[in-house]
């Protein structure tokens, strides 16, 4: 299985997924985590089912987002990218070059954020 992470580790309320990174290979050593720039070419050509961990604004809790839920905020910008990453996924599926998408939202962190082993 194949995660994307997106994040800027410049950014502090963008680089959550980043900071966690370490602690998520080490618990879940048969994910494969790639971090991307949405702005490079991403998905990777044949990539058509998309699992994307990233930051996102006006959320208090992590939360599992698919092609439904963005559909109903595709009229309010809710990343702190200077790309939208939402607006990026709704062009490809119209586009027809990915079928599915589950964005697995982390909250713009306030406090610092600790993964807890599940």
């Amino acid at each position: 299985m194949k995660i994307y992470i997106f994040g800027n580790p410049l950014v502090a309320e963008d680089s959550l997924p980043i900071h966690i990174l370490p602690d998520l290979q080490k618990q879940f050593p048969d994910i494969h985590f790639i971090v991307v720039d949405p702005n490079e070419n991403f998905p990777p050509e044949g990539e058509r089912d998309l699992i994307i961990l990233d930051t996102v604004k006006g959320i208090s809790e992590v939360t599992l987002l698919d092609y439904s839920d963005l559909a109903l905020i595709e009229k309010s910008p809710i990343s702190p990218h200077d790309y939208d990453l939402l607006l990026h996924l709704l062009l490809l599926k119209k586009m027809g070059r990915i079928d599915k998408v589950k964005i697995i939202g982390f909250p713009s962190p306030s406090l610092p954020f600790h993964l807890q082993k599940v």
